[in-house]
C-alpha cells in the first residue's frame, strides 16, 4: 500500500497529528454539500483499509464544507433503483460499512457542524463519540420515513440503543430533527460546544477516552424493560402513534420501522421478503416512488428565486390581522426590519402579542433572541415605514376599492425601486393595478394561513407585472424560507381555485344527508390532512360564502345549509359552531353517548363517548376529489401554472393533498384516468 494512498482519494482527506490523532475530512468533490454517493462510500471503504494498515490513536470524522456535516444518502441513486436486488445491495453496502466503522479498535468521534441527516447521522452513530456544534444550522435527523423508506444503515439498531427506544422511535417515525442542545439532552451527543472550541473539544474527547455516560438507575431500569419484557408494548404504542397520523396502506415505512426494531433488532436485511416490513415491500411501494417525486418537486420550488440577489432589509406590511400580522412576524424572524401598519396601535397589539409567542417557540425560550426579534417588529399606525421599505405587502380585507385606494397612496410614498405586493387571494391583479401610475410595479405574494406553518407562497404575475419585480418577489419568498410557486393572475390562482370545487362537492354530499363526519373520514382515509367539511369550518363559513363563484362555480348556488348556518351566525371554528361544534379549538365529531356525569356539561368538556362511525359509502372519496383533479388540470390548460409538475407541487404544499399519491395529476396518471370537470 502506498504511503500516499490518501492522495488518490477524491472525496476524503486524512490528516495525522504527532499525538497519534487522525482527522478524516469529508469534502465531496463537485458538490456544495456532502452526499453519500456510491463512489464516496466505496472510497470510504478504502480509507478504512488505510487506517487498518496504520491505526491511529483516535479518529475524528468531520466535514470540510461550511454547508454541513453530511446531508444524507444520494436521493438520485435511490430514484434510479430498478429492482429489489439493487435496493438490497444499497442497504447491505451501508450496513456492512458502518458495522466495520463501529468495530474498529481505536476511538472514533464524529464532529458535527451543520446538517447531519439520514446516512450522515447513521455514520455518526457508528462512531464511539459525537460532538455537536452549538449553532442554529446544526440539525440531526433520520428523515428516511419522509421518503417512504427506512434507516437501513444501522439507525434502527444504534439510535434506540443510544437514547432509548421511546425517544428513538419518536424521532424516526416523524423524521423530525433536533438541534445541538437537544441532541446533548437526549444523549445523542456527548457534548455540545461553541464553534471556536470544537476542534479542541474533539481532540480532548477522542484522545482522552471519555468514559461512557452513566445513566441514572431508574433510566437504566426503564431502558432494560423497554428493550426486554416491555418491547412489544413499546412497539404497539409506537404503532398506535403512527396510526393516528397515517394509514399503513398509504405509508408503510413508519410501521416497518417499528416492526424491524421490535422483531429483527433493527436489521432490515434480516426481514423475510414475504413480511410487509421487508425491503422488498418498502422499495417497491408506490408510496416510496411518489414521496421521492415530492422531494424533487420541493427542490424545484426551492430553485425559484436563486437567480435573485434581492434581500430586503426593511419590509412594510399593511394590515395587522391574522394574515398580515403573521407575515410581519415571519419576516422579522428572518432578520428583516418590519413596520406593521393598521388604523391604530390597539389593532396592531394582538399581532405583536401573537408574534411574541411565535418568537418564544422558535427561539426555544431564549429571552435575548426573542427581544432582538421583537425589536425588529415595529408598530406603525401612521404608515411612516412605507417610505423607507424595500418591499411593501398589502394584507387588508378583500375589497377592490379599498385596495385601489391604498395602493395609490403607497405608490406616492414608496421608494421608486420598492416592490409593491398584494396578498389578495381572490381579486385580479389587473383590477387592483388600475390605481397605479406604473402597474408594472405590482406583484402578488399570496401566503396561506397559518403563515408560520404552511410552506407555499404563490408569486402572482399580472398582465403588466415587470419581470424584475417578479424576480425580486420570488427571491424574497426564498429569503423567508418559503416555497415560491409562480402563477398567473386568475380567479383563485392555483390553490384556492382547486380547493373551491373540492369543498363545494363535500358540502353537496352533506346536503344529500351524508354526515359531515363521514365525508371527512373518507377524505382523511384517502390521505388528506383534514376533511373538507372541517376545512370549511376552519376557514370560516362566511368566507366560504363570500368567495361566491370561486366556491360555487359558474351558475351554481352555495349549499342551502351553508347559507342557513351563516344566517344564524354559525361561522365555524371562530364562532364555536358551524358544521361542527368547536371546543378548545377542536371539532367535536360524532353524536355519541354521554359518559357518567356527562350531559351537556360533559359534552362541552369533550366528555362524550363517540359511537362507532357509520361505514363510508363506496366511492365517496373519489366523488369529492374528482372536482379538485379537474380544477388542477384546468389550471394547467389555462396556463395558471407552467406545467403539471408545478401544479402537483402547488396542490401538495398548498393544500396538503395526499403526498403518497405524488400529487393530483400524478394520481390521475397512476389510475389511467383523465380529469373531467
Amino acid at each position: 500500500m502506498s504511503a500516499n494512498m490518501q492522495q488518490d482519494w477524491k472525496h476524503w482527506r486524512l490528516r495525522r497529528e504527532d499525538s497519534g490523532l487522525a482527522w478524516l475530512d469529508l469534502d465531496k468533490a463537485d458538490s456544495s454539500t456532502n452526499v453519500l454517493s456510491p463512489e464516496l462510500m466505496e472510497e470510504f471503504a478504502r480509507v478504512l483499509d488505510a487506517l487498518d494498515a496504520a491505526p491511529p490513536k483516535a479518529l475524528v470524522i468531520a466535514s470540510a464544507k461550511p454547508a454541513g456535516f453530511i446531508a444524507g444518502a444520494d436521493i438520485e441513486e435511490f430514484a434510479r433503483l430498478d429492482s429489489v436486488l439493487a435496493a438490497r445491495v444499497l442497504v447491505e453496502r451501508g450496513w456492512m460499512l458502518y458495522n466495520r466503522l463501529a468495530a474498529v479498535p481505536y476511538p472514533t468521534l464524529a464532529l458535527i457542524r451543520g446538517h447531519c441527516l439520514g446516512g450522515g447521522l447513521e455514520l455518526a452513530l457508528a462512531c464511539r463519540y459525537r460532538i455537536v456544534v452549538d449553532e442554529p444550522g446544526t440539525k440531526l435527523a433520520l428523515p428516511e420515513v419522509m421518503l417512504g423508506i427506512v434507516p437501513g444503515w444501522g439507525g434502527m439498531l444504534r439510535l434506540p440503543e443510544l437514547i432509548g427506544p421511546a425517544a428513538a422511535l419518536d424521532l424516526m417515525l416523524a423524521g423530525k430533527s433536533v438541534d445541538a442542545k437537544k441532541a446533548k439532552r437526549l444523549g445523542l451527543a456527548d457534548d455540545c460546544v461553541p464553534a471556536r472550541v470544537m476542534e479542541s473539544a474533539a481532540r480532548i474527547v477522542a484522545l482522552g477516552g471519555k468514559p461512557a455516560r452513566k445513566l441514572p438507575v431508574q433510566e437504566r431500569a426503564t431502558r432494560w424493560a423497554m428493550n426486554g419484557p416491555l418491547r412489544k408494548m413499546v412497539a404497539d404504542k409506537a404503532r398506535a402513534q403512527a396510526a393516528r397520523k397515517v394509514s399503513r396502506a398509504n405509508y408503510p415505512a413508519p410501521f416497518a420501522i417499528v416492526d424491524i426494531w421490535e422483531k429483527y433488532g433493527g436489521n432490515a436485511l434480516d426481514v423475510p421478503a414475504s413480511d410487509p416490513s421487508s425491503l422488498d415491500t418498502i422499495f417497491t411501494s408506490p408510496t416510496a416512488r411518489n414521496l421521492v417525486r415530492v422531494f424533487h418537486l420541493q427542490e424545484r420550488l426551492k430553485a425559484f428565486g436563486k437567480d435573485s440577489d434581492f434581500a430586503p432589509r426593511h419590509v412594510h406590511v399593511v394590515g395587522a390581522g391574522v394574515m398580515g400580522g403573521d407575515i410581519a412576524a415571519v419576516c422579522a424572524l428572518r432578520g428583516m426590519t418590519v413596520t406593521l401598519q393598521d388604523q391604530s396601535v390597539e389593532r396592531i397589539a394582538p399581532a405583536i402579542a401573537r408574534a411574541a409567542k411565535l418568537f418564544e417557540r422558535r427561539h426555544k425560550g431564549d429571552a435575548k433572541q426573542v427581544r432582538f426579534t421583537l425589536d425588529r417588529l415595529i408598530p406603525d399606525p401612521k404608515g411612516e415605514g412605507a417610505a423607507r421599505a424595500d418591499l411593501i405587502i398589502e394584507a387588508i380585507f378583500e375589497n377592490l376599492d379599498a385596495k385601489r385606494s391604498l395602493f395609490a397612496d403607497l405608490e406616492a410614498r414608496a421608494k421608486p425601486d420598492a416592490v409593491l405586493a398584494t396578498n389578495t387571494s381572490s381579486l385580479r391583479l389587473e383590477d387592483i393595478a388600475t390605481a397605479l401610475k406604473d402597474p408594472a410595479r405590482l406583484v402578488g405574494i399570496h401566503f396561506f394561513n397559518p403563515v408560520p406553518m404552511l410552506p407555499l407562497v404563490e408569486v402572482v404575475q399580472g398582465e403588466a407585472t415587470d419581470a424584475e419585480v417578479l424576480r425580486r418577489a420570488t427571491g424574497f419568498v426564498r429569503r423567508i424560507d418559503k416555497l415560491p410557486l409562480p402563477v398567473k393572475s386568475a380567479p383563485g390562482f392555483l390553490v384556492n381555485a382547486v380547493l373551491g370545487p373540492y369543498m363545494l362537492e363535500a358540502l353537496r354530499c352533506v346536503e344529500e344527508g351524508i354526515a359531515p363526519e363521514t365525508v371527512d373520514a373518507a377524505l382523511v382515509e384517502f390521505g388528506m390532512p383534514m376533511g373538507p367539511v372541517e376545512l370549511v369550518d376552519t376557514v370560516g363559513l362566511d368566507i366560504a360564502v363570500a368567495a361566491g363563484k370561486a366556491l360555487a362555480g359558474e351558475g351554481a348556488e352555495p349549499p342551502k345549509r351553508l347559507l342557513k348556518l351563516v344566517g344564524e351566525g354559525k361561522l365555524g371554528r371562530k364562532s364555536g359552531e358551524g358544521y361542527y361544534r368547536w371546543v378548545d379549538g377542536k371539532a367535536v365529531k360524532g353524536a355519541g353517548k354521554d359518559e357518567a356525569g356527562g350531559g351537556l356539561l360533559g359534552a362541552l368538556r369533550g366528555r362524550r363517548k363517540p359511537e362507532a362511525p357509520p361505514p363510508i359509502p363506496a366511492g365517496l372519496a373519489g366523488r369529492v376529489i374528482d372536482p379538485l383533479l379537474a380544477a388542477t388540470q384546468r389550471c394547467v390548460d389555462q396556463g395558471v401554472v407552467a406545467d403539471a409538475d408545478l401544479a402537483d407541487a402547488g396542490v401538495i404544499f398548498g393544500t396538503g393533498f395526499a403526498p403518497h399519491t405524488g400529487g393530483p395529476l400524478n394520481y390521475c396518471n397512476s389510475l389511467g384516468k383523465t380529469p373531467i370537470g
